[in-house]
């Protein structure tokens, strides 16, 4: 399979998505908005990753090639591609698709638990995820849930922590495809949004949870293989 990746900072990259991806034979290219603005056609890819990032959805004053990048993942959407958005992603697909975008009511930064949604045991993501995962988060804003899609799952701190829709789009609000190094990188880059508040881990807490990658690696690896697998309705 052709898979094109959209990357917005150096220091949110695939993670552990690059050698899986690699290992399954699928042909990776990407985008990388920090070095250029080069997007491909939407016939030159089966499936589509948009990164995370610490911009927002409407910061095109900013960041002006999310003009371009909306553009790109509307079409991505209107030719049934397969598309996965994580975090930032999501939010850029959920507002393509007409969803609101918006401040969550708390920041939510470091290792919290999600309650799996049932309605996901109809779609692609069946048997994917156990009913209660401790994931890793690293936002502020949050998504409304696109309408004909399926809420993925919820956590004290944010209702919506993903949708899927019609078995060919992914969105998380959570992080699954990171490593140790990643978020090393994440801390080390965006330490002024470690504020103490309700849902924000220090960084010590962040940092100690070496054991939780294995976990989180494991849903995400059944979320590739299903997502790059999967006959698109």
């Amino acid at each position: 399979m052709r898979i094109h990746y959209l990357q917005h900072v150096p220091f949110e990259d695939l993670g552990m998505m690059r050698p899986v991806l690699m290992a399954g034979g699928h042909k990776l290219t990407g985008t990388q908005f920090f070095k250029s603005c080069t997007l491909p056609s939407v016939n030159d890819f089966d499936c589509l990753i948009v990164m995370g990032g610490p911009m927002g959805v409407n910061d095109e004053f900013a960041c002006p090639w999310l003009y371009e990048e909306k553009k790109l993942i509307e079409q991505a959407v209107r030719h049934k591609k397969r598309i996965l958005g994580i975090c930032l992603g999501a939010q850029l697909i959920a507002q393509v698709m007409g969803a609101d975008v918006h401040k969550n009511k708390y920041r939510e930064i470091g290792w919290f638990d999600i309650e799996t949604d049932k309605a996901i045991n109809d779609t692609l993501l069946a048997g994917v995820f156990p009913q209660q995962s401790r994931v890793f988060h690293w936002h502020g804003d949050t998504f409304d849930i696109p309408k004909g899609a399926v809420r993925i799952a919820k956590s004290q701190a944010c209702l919506n922590q993903g949708f899927v829709f019609e078995d060919h789009i992914i969105g998380f609000q959570f992080h699954l495809e990171s490593t140790q190094q990643s978020v090393e990188n994440l801390v080390l880059n965006c330490k002024d949004e470690i504020d103490g508040s309700k849902y924000v881990q220090s960084e010590r807490e962040i940092l100690s949870m070496e054991n939780n990658f294995f976990h989180i690696n494991k849903i995400m690896h059944g979320v590739l293989d299903s997502l790059t697998r999967q006959t698109a309705k």
